[in-house]
């Protein structure tokens, strides 16, 4: 788990240098196509074949809708304010997942959920610090980030009561790849040898981040690696100062702890609800 929020961060970093460099559809479309590609031989002989095997292609087209949004709207957000900053602030999701869960997912989310959602709200508007500072308005794109990948997630959810990850993760990369490849004749700029190799890195870092990722959930209890999905926010302080030169302030660093403190007690309380239940953490 550790590891695959190293990669995660570090897919970020890369996606910050090149959409610097690059119009940010074209990263995008880099990120959707080399992931594609590295991805293919994972599948075996069935490879897009596998597209087939869904009960639900609506549905998974939506997820993939909203999973290629949230790229667009962080890589756009990278362009412009610093990767912790747009890191932390993205981080809300979880919170917006429990929010939603309720209507969504016919879930009871009880009084100290909702002021754990309330708190991870208030973390963000202690990085953001509206009426105080000058806002640069990409702020609000890791907000609609958290929202668009919130809703993913749910529809992930969903999915998994019917199809198969390989399955929706396949969709997610075909989709992104095939809406991004439309808009290239308007945007492509051709890359140099080295962006060519930062354009595929980028492909196998996610690729390689999402197999870890797995890995760790089919050896530990979801409830028990939650928390250290904020590692993320230690990683990018780090790669941050070292790619970027950039040191996030004490309000940046403050807002990040609520926001952290807040979705780790949100995940201990789906823990204690399950358990509760009667219902296995694996469920």
């Amino acid at each position: 788990m550790l590891l695959a929020m190293f990669t995660f961060v570090m897919i970020d970093a890369v996606a910050k240098y090149l959409a610097a460099r690059l119009p940010v559809m074209q990263v995008v479309w880099a990120r959707s196509v080399f992931a594609l590609l590295f991805t293919l031989p994972l599948l075996g002989r069935h490879g897009l074949r596998s597209l087939g095997a869904t009960r639900r292609p609506g549905l998974q087209v939506v997820r993939s809708g909203f999973q290629f949004a949230s790229t667009i709207f962080f890589f756009t957000a990278l362009k412009y304010i610093p990767l912790t900053d747009a890191i932390a602030i993205a981080f809300v999701s979880p919170l917006i997942i429990t929010a939603l869960s309720m209507p969504l997912l016919g879930e009871k989310v009880g009084v100290r959920r909702w002021l754990a959602v309330a708190a991870g709200f208030a973390g963000v508007l202690v990085i953001v610090r509206p009426g105080v500072a000058a806002i640069h308005w990409a702020v609000l794109l890791p907000l609609a980030t958290a929202f668009t990948s919130a809703m993913y997630q749910i529809n992930t959810r969903i999915l998994a009561q019917t199809d198969d990850p390989g399955v929706t993760l396949l969709y997610t990369a075909v989709i992104a790849s095939a809406v991004s490849t439309v808009f290239m004749p308007f945007v492509w700029q051709w890359p140099d040898a080295w962006t060519w190799a930062l354009m595929a890195l980028l492909g196998a870092l996610g690729t390689f981040g999402h197999f870890v990722l797995i890995q760790a959930y089919a050896r530990a209890a979801a409830s028990v690696l939650a928390p250290f999905v904020y590692t993320q926010l230690v990683w990018s302080v780090g790669v941050g100062y070292l790619l970027f030169s950039h040191l996030p302030d004490g309000f940046t660093l403050a807002g990040a702890l609520v926001i952290a403190a807040s979705g780790i007690y949100t995940a201990y309380r789906e823990r204690v609800r399950r358990a509760g239940a009667g219902v296995s953490p694996r469920a």
